[in-house]
């Protein structure tokens, strides 16, 4: 796609303004129930870029053309580079912790294994979705593994509408999913609390609040070292899931697909269309196959969460270091992709080397952490979720009114398969 449309002003602008309102709502607390159904700006941010996409409501062609919508597509991924720098900052400062940590709390990300095991079944044999289903069920669906499916197949393809689908239900209701499933399996006695508490690790950060403040809530006696195994769990989450959903659970979803069928079923379907390559539509360029307009555009999608941060993150002037490092640590971690003698994608690259650059013997690390602290963690995610929701085509749309109540079902079963996975693991374990 040529530079002038991946940097047309008013996509851009458009994204920086969604952003901003998105930020400024904050985080809104609704109680349901035993729990509270929490709302958090990726959240709105992706449901307000659906509303203003192009394809769907006619009216915002007119500040919006289609073809400034499709620009949205290759931005995605781009943009949510910065974030994994950012995300692998976390683990390098935190080495000392992961190092010392036991086999339960290090082995238990296997349980996300459970995932798969519970829901692509049931969503290839009984629900007969597609390929969507790949992307739905090899992980809970955080952040990081949304930038995994951009990268391999692009949030266009039936993957991305999978991932994103589970990511949607989980933001609306996985809060609440999550202390349900806590304080009920507490209340059976099957489980070691410990392992319980572990387990709410591998969910987003307010499943991990909801899910240990229900265990503590049941068991107030243990209530201190209960939330100290969900805090360490999740830090290892951070610092390992990448990896274990990059190189053990998408193979796992893959290989698990083919052998329910599902490439056979899906031959005359939707869902059998992998990535770009589907439907005729062209295949993307990988960001580091043109380094100068991908370094052009990253700079344009660092812009655009600098000004994000300035509502929950820090001022324009305390952030800029920050996100000039996060700039040059995704710079250097595609020009490895580019130059390794073997492939890994660009979003491993870029977090081994902020996990690299974090660490604390490296020289200047002490001064990029507190630089980096002036960068809100999800603040810089909120754009990419604008950009997604801008993004979305006719044929994706047509794609969610198929598969959207389904995916409501698989989300669960994966939330429930993640869980239970990782509290078995950590139970064997201890």
């Amino acid at each position: 796609m040529p530079l002038s449309k991946l940097l047309d002003w008013r996509l851009h602008l458009l994204v920086v303004v969604i952003s901003l309102l998105s930020e400024w709502i904050g985080i809104l607390k609704i109680p349901l129930g035993p729990g509270t159904l929490l709302l958090l700006p990726l959240f709105y941010a992706f449901v307000l870029g659906v509303l203003l996409n192009p394809h769907l409501f006619s009216g915002t062609r007119r500040f919006l053309p289609e073809s400034v919508s499709q620009a949205a597509t290759p931005l995605i991924l781009i943009s949510i580079m910065p974030f994994i720098a950012r995300f692998g900052s976390t683990i390098g400062p935190a080495i000392d912790q992961l190092v010392s940590a036991g086999p339960a709390l290090i082995l238990q990300e296997l349980g996300n294994l459970g995932t798969m095991l519970v829901a692509l079944p049931v969503a290839v044999l009984v629900l007969k979705m597609g390929r969507e289903a790949i992307g739905a069920t090899y992980s809970i669906a955080r952040e990081p593994n949304i930038a995994i499916i951009s990268d391999k197949y692009g949030l266009k393809g039936p993957e991305g509408v999978g991932v994103m689908g589970v990511y949607v239900v989980g933001t609306m209701f996985g809060t609440l999913w999550f202390a349900l499933m806590a304080g009920y399996l507490a209340s059976l006695g099957w489980f070691d609390p410990r392992a319980l508490a572990m387990a709410c690790g591998v969910g987003s950060g307010s499943m991990v609040a909801a899910c240990s403040g229900a265990l503590a809530g049941a068991m107030p006696d243990l209530a201190d070292d209960l939330l100290a195994f969900a805090g360490a769990s999740n830090l290892l989450t951070y610092a390992t899931g990448l990896y274990v959903s990059l190189f053990i659970a998408l193979p796992v979803a893959e290989w698990l697909y083919r052998r329910l069928g599902g490439h056979r079923r899906a031959a005359g379907t939707v869902g059998a269309m992998s990535g770009n390559d589907a439907a005729g539509l062209p295949q993307e360029e990988r960001p580091e196959t043109n380094l100068g307009k991908t370094a052009a555009v990253l700079a344009m999608a660092c812009i655009v969460g600098w000004l994000a941060n300035t509502i929950n993150g820090a001022s324009l002037i305390a952030a800029l270091p920050g996100m000039v490092i996060l700039y040059v640590m995704t710079l250097i971690g595609l020009v490895i992709t580019r130059a390794a003698p073997f492939y890994l994608p660009g979003v491993a690259w870029v977090s081994l080397v902020s996990i690299v650059m974090t660490l604390p013997f490296f020289p200047g690390s002490g001064w990029i952490v507190d630089q980096l602290a002036a960068v809100n963690f999800l603040a810089i995610v909120t754009p990419v979720l604008a950009y997604a929701g801008l993004a979305l085509s006719r044929r994706e749309f047509g794609m969610f009114r198929r598969t959207g109540w389904k995916l409501i079902i698989i989300s669960l079963l994966v939330f429930t398969g993640t869980y239970v996975g990782s509290a078995v693991v950590a139970q064997v374990l201890l």
